[in-house]
């Protein structure tokens, strides 16, 4: 049992699009950051090498010796985190730690962990209790990586780790739900029972918000649309209220960072413009919907028609996105379904006794408690719950992390510092189911 009630508990939950982090009993994280970082490669010797160097040298003329001349020259990458991605760097790649909602690159996830804790919260990590969102799909190795690092390099008094999908279901209300959480990289439908998710409800799809972001951009560009990243150019004054815009010649930006500067507009004309249509999407009854303009940062206005309903759809009919020209197909994969079919396969997986509790309270919102409803059974209810504000829904997972590193009942339930200093990093799988 840990005792930190005299210090807020930091919740800290890195997705796949953005990290969010801050106090535990707040109603919304304090930093919000993306979770991609620039990286430049640097040839060189680094200090260490060069202590390790004058090491040597220093032993060598003391025993008479002649210096080896050994090269230790290492490519050593600069990371550039948060805010600092904002700036267009020469050579600059933008990279993700994250892979289909597992962790790749633990030296990024490590520099997004300290960035939030030094540079945006501006805390001493020793001194607070970590509560750290986790994929409903991540393995004990990944969990026993992440308590490590905590313990090891930032030294926490205490740790816990809980499942996305149970952190939303108390960030409801519920200790029991089906929950559908469409990120990023991905969606993941899991079921929660009794605050635990049941691992053999889990159905994951690789259609996220970044897919459908890649193909508005694709859509635009096969309308002649072109979108410019905002490094790109600027504006001249050629008269009074008139600008021309000027080309800017900036050889050395590499393809991951303009591609990362084009999916942030194309993204914000996917949440600005786009909607769930209330029906399935048909070609032919929404040719003639009515268009919404939106202006682009370099000052052409787009109409956007039918796309605003097609794009969205895409979550409930993966094969839609085989009609948009340049997108990259998996849809045709049998193994790719739309949100009702995961819905309806997860809940299939679960004992039939808590079925019909999970189909009246499944935690997403729009169109999908009528696709359930025809998709299952006729004498089942289906419930779809959701809240009307986006920020909730946006911020579920850290605000369920908020509610329940709060709660007084918790504490005893911390994995502190001194069980991992005596029973080892593997102790965190008991004490974080």
């Amino acid at each position: 049992m840990y005792g930190g009630d005299e210090v807020s508990a930091i919740v800290i939950d890195v997705g796949s699009y953005s990290c969010k982090a801050g106090y535990a009993g707040d109603d919304t994280p304090k930093a919000v950051f993306p979770s991609v970082v620039g990286s430049i490669e640097q040839t060189g010797e680094t200090d260490e090498a060069k202590a390790d160097k004058e090491a040597e040298a220093a032993s060598d003329s003391k025993n008479g010796a002649k210096p080896m001349d050994v090269d230790k020259a290492k490519t050593k990458r600069k990371l550039y985190v948060g805010q600092e991605l904002e700036f267009r760097r020469d050579h600059m790649e933008v990279i993700s730690p994250m892979k289909d909602g597992t962790v790749t690159d633990w030296d990024i996830v490590d520099n997004i962990w300290n960035h939030a804790f030094r540079q945006r919260l501006l805390i001493n990590p020793e001194e607070h209790p970590m509560l750290i969102a986790e994929p409903s799909t991540n393995t004990g190795q990944q969990r026993e990586k992440a308590a490590e690092l905590m313990f090891e390099k930032y030294k926490v008094p205490a740790l816990f780790l809980a499942k996305n999908a149970v952190l939303t279901s108390f960030a409801s209300g519920r200790a029991t739900s089906l929950v559908v959480d469409s990120g990023g990289g991905s969606t993941v439908v899991a079921a929660v029972h009794d605050g635990y998710v049941l691992q053999k409800s889990v159905a994951t799809s690789p259609i996220g918000g970044e897919f459908l972001t890649d193909c508005m951009m694709k859509s635009l560009e096969s309308k002649g649309v072109v979108i410019r990243p905002r490094y790109s150019f600027k504006k001249k004054e050629v008269g009074p209220g008139e600008y021309k815009v000027v080309d800017l010649d900036l050889p050395n930006t590499t393809e991951s960072y303009k591609l990362y500067c084009m999916r942030a507009i194309a993204s914000d004309i996917k949440e600005s413009v786009c909607r769930v249509p209330d029906t399935a999407f048909d070609e032919v009854a929404y040719a003639n919907v009515p268009t919404t303009s939106y202006e682009l940062p370099d000052g052409q206005t787009i109409e956007v028609g039918a796309d605003r309903f097609k794009i969205p759809d895409i979550l409930f009919n993966p094969s839609l996105s085989q009609t948009i020209p340049g997108v990259d197909g998996f849809a045709d994969s049998m193994s790719v379904r739309g949100l009702p079919r995961m819905v309806i396969d997860s809940v299939n997986r679960c004992d039939v006794d808590i079925r019909k509790e999970l189909l009246s309270s499944i935690l997403l919102k729009e169109r999908l408690e009528k696709e359930v409803l025809e998709e299952s059974s006729g004498n089942t209810r289906v419930k779809v719950l959701a809240s009307g504000n986006s920020v909730e829904r946006r911020f579920s997972v850290w605000i369920g992390g908020s509610i329940l590193a709060s709660l007084g009942s918790f504490q005893q339930m911390w994995f502190s510092k001194a069980e991992y200093e005596e029973h080892g990093v593997s102790y965190i799988q008991r004490k974080c189911p």
